[in-house]
Protein backbone atom coordinates (compact mmCIF):
# COMPACT_ATOMS: atom_id res chain seq x y z
CA UNK A 1 0.00 0.00 0.00
CA UNK A 2 1.09 3.27 -1.07
CA UNK A 3 -0.59 6.88 -0.94
CA UNK A 4 -0.09 8.26 -4.42
CA UNK A 5 2.12 11.21 -5.15
CA UNK A 6 -1.12 13.48 -5.83
CA UNK A 7 -1.61 13.82 -2.53
CA UNK A 8 1.69 15.48 -1.54
CA UNK A 9 1.45 17.50 -4.62
CA UNK A 10 -2.11 18.76 -3.74
CA UNK A 11 -0.74 19.74 -0.36
CA UNK A 12 1.94 21.54 -2.52
CA UNK A 13 -0.57 22.99 -4.41
CA UNK A 14 -2.38 24.64 -1.93
CA UNK A 15 1.07 25.99 -0.52
CA UNK A 16 1.74 27.34 -3.34
CA UNK A 17 -1.69 29.11 -3.89
CA UNK A 18 -1.32 30.97 -0.13
CA UNK A 19 2.58 32.13 -0.76
CA UNK A 20 2.33 33.18 -4.28
CA UNK A 21 -1.54 34.57 -4.68
CA UNK A 22 -0.40 38.15 -4.15
CA UNK A 23 2.30 38.29 -6.85
CA UNK A 24 1.69 35.93 -10.15
CA UNK A 25 -1.54 34.06 -11.47
CA UNK A 26 -1.78 30.62 -9.80
CA UNK A 27 -1.89 28.47 -12.88
CA UNK A 28 -1.69 25.10 -13.22
CA UNK A 29 1.67 26.31 -15.51
CA UNK A 30 3.03 28.22 -12.36
CA UNK A 31 1.96 25.20 -10.18
CA UNK A 32 3.92 22.78 -12.53
CA UNK A 33 6.78 24.63 -12.43
CA UNK A 34 7.04 24.76 -8.03
CA UNK A 35 6.19 20.75 -8.26
CA UNK A 36 8.23 20.26 -11.65
CA UNK A 37 5.45 17.78 -13.24
CA UNK A 38 3.23 18.00 -16.22
CA UNK A 39 0.89 20.92 -16.26
CA UNK A 40 -1.77 17.88 -16.88
CA UNK A 41 -1.19 16.26 -13.96
CA UNK A 42 -1.58 19.36 -12.03
CA UNK A 43 -5.27 19.89 -13.60
CA UNK A 44 -6.29 16.45 -13.26
CA UNK A 45 -5.85 17.36 -9.36
CA UNK A 46 -7.18 20.57 -9.14
CA UNK A 47 -10.34 19.40 -10.72
CA UNK A 48 -10.31 16.94 -8.13
CA UNK A 49 -9.97 19.46 -5.49
CA UNK A 50 -12.80 21.33 -7.04
CA UNK A 51 -14.79 18.81 -7.48
CA UNK A 52 -14.44 17.65 -3.59
CA UNK A 53 -15.63 21.08 -2.99
CA UNK A 54 -12.08 22.25 -1.38
CA UNK A 55 -10.98 25.20 -4.12
CA UNK A 56 -12.75 27.38 -7.18
CA UNK A 57 -10.57 27.82 -10.57
CA UNK A 58 -11.05 30.56 -12.56
CA UNK A 59 -10.34 28.83 -16.30
CA UNK A 60 -8.59 30.98 -18.60
CA UNK A 61 -7.47 33.82 -16.91
CA UNK A 62 -5.84 31.33 -13.73
CA UNK A 63 -6.13 31.52 -10.34
CA UNK A 64 -7.14 28.83 -7.99
CA UNK A 65 -9.26 30.15 -4.56
CA UNK A 66 -9.51 28.03 -1.55
CA UNK A 67 -13.35 27.82 -0.65
CA UNK A 68 -12.61 27.76 3.11
CA UNK A 69 -10.23 29.23 5.63
CA UNK A 70 -7.35 27.17 5.36
CA UNK A 71 -7.39 26.66 9.16
CA UNK A 72 -10.65 24.44 8.11
CA UNK A 73 -8.80 22.75 5.58
CA UNK A 74 -7.44 19.04 6.56
CA UNK A 75 -4.69 16.92 4.96
CA UNK A 76 -8.06 14.02 5.41
CA UNK A 77 -10.22 16.60 3.67
CA UNK A 78 -7.39 16.26 0.62
CA UNK A 79 -6.40 12.71 1.08
CA UNK A 80 -10.35 11.86 0.95
CA UNK A 81 -10.58 14.30 -2.43
CA UNK A 82 -7.36 12.76 -3.99
CA UNK A 83 -7.38 9.51 -3.12
CA UNK A 84 -10.61 8.20 -2.57
CA UNK A 85 -10.82 4.30 -1.21
CA UNK A 86 -12.34 1.78 -2.67
CA UNK A 87 -15.30 0.80 -0.40
CA UNK A 88 -14.64 3.13 2.21
CA UNK A 89 -11.56 0.45 2.90
CA UNK A 90 -7.99 1.26 2.58
CA UNK A 91 -6.36 -2.48 2.33
CA UNK A 92 -8.12 -4.04 -0.46
CA UNK A 93 -8.43 -7.70 0.74
CA UNK A 94 -7.57 -10.32 -1.65
CA UNK A 95 -10.97 -11.76 -2.75
CA UNK A 96 -11.04 -15.90 -2.47
CA UNK A 97 -9.09 -17.16 0.71
CA UNK A 98 -9.80 -20.96 0.00
CA UNK A 99 -11.74 -21.67 2.42
CA UNK A 100 -10.79 -25.31 1.79
CA UNK A 101 -7.70 -23.84 4.22
CA UNK A 102 -7.93 -22.98 7.71
CA UNK A 103 -6.01 -19.65 7.42
CA UNK A 104 -8.04 -19.06 3.95
CA UNK A 105 -11.24 -19.97 5.93
CA UNK A 106 -10.23 -17.64 8.99
CA UNK A 107 -8.05 -14.62 7.56
CA UNK A 108 -10.50 -12.06 7.17
CA UNK A 109 -12.00 -12.73 10.26
CA UNK A 110 -8.46 -12.09 12.06
CA UNK A 111 -7.58 -8.97 10.15
CA UNK A 112 -10.62 -6.91 9.28
CA UNK A 113 -10.95 -5.26 12.41
CA UNK A 114 -7.39 -4.48 12.65
CA UNK A 115 -7.03 -3.29 9.30
CA UNK A 116 -9.93 -0.91 9.94
CA UNK A 117 -8.46 0.02 12.83
CA UNK A 118 -5.02 1.20 11.36
CA UNK A 119 -6.87 2.89 8.71
CA UNK A 120 -8.98 4.83 11.66
CA UNK A 121 -5.80 5.90 13.06
CA UNK A 122 -4.22 7.12 10.28
CA UNK A 123 -7.42 9.03 9.23
CA UNK A 124 -7.55 10.46 12.72
CA UNK A 125 -4.01 11.67 12.71
CA UNK A 126 -4.76 13.26 9.00
CA UNK A 127 -7.47 15.09 10.65
CA UNK A 128 -5.16 17.05 12.95
CA UNK A 129 -2.99 18.80 10.55
CA UNK A 130 -4.67 21.38 8.03
CA UNK A 131 -3.45 23.76 5.25
CA UNK A 132 -3.10 26.37 8.15
CA UNK A 133 -0.08 24.74 9.25
CA UNK A 134 1.52 24.31 6.12
CA UNK A 135 0.82 27.79 5.56
CA UNK A 136 2.85 28.78 8.99
CA UNK A 137 5.20 26.23 8.31
CA UNK A 138 6.50 28.09 4.84
CA UNK A 139 6.04 31.31 6.30
CA UNK A 140 8.79 30.58 8.97
CA UNK A 141 11.07 28.56 6.48
CA UNK A 142 10.96 31.82 4.21
CA UNK A 143 11.71 34.04 7.26
CA UNK A 144 14.68 32.01 8.64
CA UNK A 145 15.92 32.67 4.56
CA UNK A 146 15.47 36.18 5.08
Amino acid sequence: MQISSRFTIALHIFTCVDVFKDEYKVTSDFLAGSINTNPVVIRKILTQLRNAGLITVARGTGGVTPTRPLSDITFYDVYQAIEPVENGDLFHFHEAPNPECPVGRNIHGLLDGKLKAIQGAMEDEMKKYTIEDLREGIQELLEEKA
